[in-house]
């Protein structure tokens, strides 16, 4: 019998196989490519809520036939963990092989649940979005705000970033941060109307809350502007969500399910998914002056998309611990 082995992949050891945000948003396009023609096994997530309904810990299991992908990620959101000098979002993966089922690899997914976030984002605005957006709204400066950013950044002719949080030191890090990294103007502002209204995209990506906060009001998204929800409707009043012309998802089925235990309750009507977007079979973006808005929620597909290409370079590069199982 062969030996039965197990690769552990640390954060560090995830971030150090080098994978980009532009590899990152190609591999999300193939997901959701797939996805679109039906091709992807992934039941709506199930999860527990320890201590408060704003903390979660979610199951995420998905198959991917087409990047010979099958596995879990076992994830938890907890927003007051920031007082406690923790993580927001923290968890493990786990990767199988799709033809034996025996698991291949255990890795830290909080590096990949970042950046396939601002990936999924990124392959939504390609369709949504003006393809000459240069003006980027950010509120909500902690990880999913840089993250983004940066895959925005790989899409668009990004030249200026308007930064907001509810506290400023973390956007005025943002803006270091960003700023450096990427070459963006980065201007931190007081207002949350100040990081909407006269942006070409907006993206708010505080914590995800079941009773929205609603802080953004009608009128303050441009004509023409969009917007990605990543922290599903939390930012967003009932009348600017009537406003949009047209509001997309990731994933129907789920973001019924979250609708159905309390979330979403005031969004309009759901125009596409975005498997429809990149296969076409609906359209995106079809006049300039069209408000969208994409509530990407957060798929298990997306962590399976990018979970090979880490395991296969971290072998490839001897990166990791071999475990015996």
């Amino acid at each position: 019998m062969n030996e039965l082995k197990l690769l552990y992949l640390s954060q560090a050891d995830v971030v150090a196989t080098g994978l980009t945000m532009a590899e990152v948003i190609e591999l999300l396009e193939t997901a959701f490519h797939e996805k679109g023609e039906g091709r992807v096994e992934m039941p709506p997530k199930p999860g527990i809520h320890p201590g408060t309904s704003d903390n979660f810990i979610h199951a995420m299991p998905a198959y991917i036939p087409g990047l010979n992908s099958a596995g879990i990620k076992w994830v938890s959101g907890f927003p007051q963990n920031y007082k406690r000098g923790l993580p927001y979002i923290s968890g493990l993966l786990i990767l199988n092989d799709p033809t034996t089922g025996i698991p291949l690899a255990v890795m830290d997914c909080q590096w990949i649940t970042a950046m396939r976030t601002g990936a999924a984002t990124a392959v939504a605005a390609r369709r949504l979005a003006r393809p000459e957006s240069a003006v980027l709204g950010v509120l909500g400066c902690g990880v999913q705000g840089r993250t983004n950013t940066e895959a925005l950044n790989v899409l668009f002719p990004l030249e200026k970033v308007l930064a907001y949080d509810v506290n400023s030191e973390f956007a005025q890090r943002f803006a270091a941060d960003v700023g450096d990294r990427f070459e963006l103007q980065v201007e931190v502002v007081e207002t949350p109307q100040e990081a909407v209204s006269g942006c070409d995209m907006v993206v708010t990506a505080g914590p995800i809350l079941k009773v929205p906060h609603a802080t953004i009001q009608g009128g303050w998204l441009d004509v023409g502007a969009f917007a990605s929800l990543v922290d599903f409707d939390s930012y967003w009043h009932a009348d600017a969500l009537q406003e949009v012309d047209k509001f997309c998802t990731d994933d129907v089925p789920q973001l019924e399910h979250y609708r159905s235990i309390g979330y979403f309750q005031h969004i309009p009507p759901i125009h596409a998914d975005l498997g429809e977007l990149v296969t076409g079979k609906k359209p995106g973006r079809e006049t300039p002056t069209e408000r969208i808005m994409a509530c990407n929620l957060g798929l298990a597909m997306d962590d399976m998309a990018v979970a090979p290409a880490i395991y296969r370079r971290a072998a490839e590069m001897g990166i990791g611990t071999w475990l015996p199982l």
